[in-house]
């Protein structure tokens, strides 16, 4: 393997007890038009049949580098991925999408063609977990690095992670992906990309993004939703000159630390308002960490919009208990 040419493109993709839809989102890599590529499967620890998948297809196409390890979590996957990587270009892919056949061709040619240039994403076709469209009410992802720089301070999508293709040596010189921000670390990466690379998008639908309950999305809303408004405090900081204090964080700090930390007033208020909102729609939030946040966010005297759809929510996903807390808190704070 040593001896053998280097290929244009490094394919990261980690996997984690995927073998419902790994089989789909391999052969839509194998089946790119553009074909000089290693496909690197790191799978973290899985326990269902993804290994014995993962084997099949590495018998049966050389580009193909398997790595089993026992479970770290998908950020220590990442960072492997990267310094595994033989290629100076990483194309992203997660083991539950699709990529379309002429992804990595568009992809490539833009950053041969824009070197200035670091991060390239694209347009994404919504489905869900039976591949039937995903009716999603969103902006599109931003095409130059003008409007991205934008569609931060509008709080509006920026990429979709694995439908990236960037350069290798310009996302190690930030330090690849940061420990702390478990569940967002693309976003957090972004961020501090985009003050040493341009970041785009290609207005194409070039991979095919799938939903369902089981997504980190879903389950971690509000370590996502923390970790996201903390990221964008720090990309704040670095944009005023100030030093970034999650640089070398190996986890999110406490909410009442926020202020110390990156020297303001209100922080946590107002991080903690923008996470309750967030987490409204996210069943198992309610049911775990965010439910708490959300009756802090009550009675810090926030905005409760949609609230009271929340109760009727939580009544429906069997969780009366829970809901009678929220109406309580409702009715007296």
């Amino acid at each position: 393997m040593n001896n053998a040419p280097i290929p244009a493109i490094s394919v990261a993709m980690s996997v984690y007890n995927a073998e419902q839809f790994l089989p789909s989102a391999i052969n839509s890599i194998l089946t790119q038009n553009f074909s000089d590529f290693e496909l690197l499967i790191l799978d973290d620890g899985s326990n269902d049949g993804s290994r014995a998948i993962i084997e099949d297809y590495a018998a049966r196409d050389s580009r193909i580098r398997p790595i089993f390890r026992a479970n770290k979590g998908l950020i220590v996957s990442l960072n492997q991925l990267l310094a595994e990587a033989r290629a100076p270009i990483i194309a992203r892919m997660d083991a539950d999408d699709i990529s379309l056949p002429e992804r990595f061709a568009r992809q490539y040619a833009f950053l041969q063609e824009n070197p200035d240039y670091g991060v390239v994403g694209c347009w994404t076709d919504e489905m869900d977990e039976h591949g039937s469209p995903w009716p999603l009410c969103m902006n599109v992802h931003p095409l130059t690095h003008e409007a991205f720089l934008q569609a931060i301070d509008a709080d509006e999508p920026l990429l979709c992670h694995p439908a990236v293709m960037y350069r290798r040596d310009v996302v190690l010189s930030v330090g690849g992906y940061h420990a702390a921000f478990k569940h967002c670390e693309d976003l957090d990466l972004w961020l501090r990309l985009a003050s040493v690379t341009h970041i785009g998008n290609l207005p194409e639908r070039l991979i095919r993004y799938r939903h369902y309950a089981g997504q980190v999305s879903s389950r971690h809303a509000t370590q996502q939703g923390l970790g996201a408004a903390i990221a964008k405090l720090a990309y704040h900081a670095r944009k005023e000159g100030r030093p970034d204090p999650t640089e070398h964080l190996d986890q999110l700090p406490p909410l009442d630390q926020l202020d110390a930390m990156f020297g303001g007033t209100g922080l946590e208020q107002a991080v903690r308002a923008k996470v309750a909102h967030g987490v409204l729609y996210s069943i198992p939030s309610l049911r775990g960490e965010g439910f708490d946040l959300l009756l802090r966010h009550i009675a810090d005297g926030g905005d409760r919009t949609g609230m009271w759809r929340t109760v009727l929510r939580l009544i429906r996903f069997g969780s009366p208990w829970r809901a009678a807390r929220l109406a309580l808190a409702l009715i007296t704070s």
